[in-house]
């Protein structure tokens, strides 16, 4: 099913993303593109929101994947991975994703995920966020 939705800031595109996290709040593996600033870790920012987690999530451009515990599902962690800083298809081999996606109640969000296109599940959602004006994006959800 392809979902398609027009917003007109990151509180709305945070909102989407709020209500999404309710039909997957036991788990699952999120694909997301998009040019820089289309809102990946926005989108990513209120879906954790609306998994009840509090600390604020940041990009983790420079360190590659961050992990946070989710108080409703405590069988299972989030992980926000960003691939925009690996250059080789090898370097993410050394993420140990394999054991991270073999656990069914762990929710995963992996921005720039065309870098790994052919490593992904095929059970994996695909968000595209598109910027559209200064303010306002397309989010297309393939679940």
């Amino acid at each position: 099913m392809i979902m398609i939705y027009q917003t007109n800031s990151p509180g709305e595109t945070q909102k989407i993303a709020k209500e999404l996290a309710q039909k997957y709040k036991d788990g699952g593996i999120f694909a997301l593109s998009g040019p820089l600033g289309a809102g990946k870790t926005t989108f990513i920012q209120g879906f954790a929101q609306g998994l009840g987690i509090t600390e604020r999530l940041l990009s983790p451009t420079f360190v590659i994947m961050r992990q946070h515990e989710i108080p409703k599902n405590p069988e299972g962690k989030l992980y926000h991975i960003d691939l925009y800083r690996l250059d080789k298809i090898t370097e993410i081999d050394s993420l140990g994703l394999s054991e991270i996606f073999s656990n069914p109640k762990n929710i995963i969000f992996i921005e720039w995920s065309e870098k790994m296109e052919t490593l992904l599940p095929k059970q994996t959602i695909k968000i595209h966020l598109e910027i559209t004006s200064e303010e306002t994006r397309q989010i297309l959800i393939e679940d």
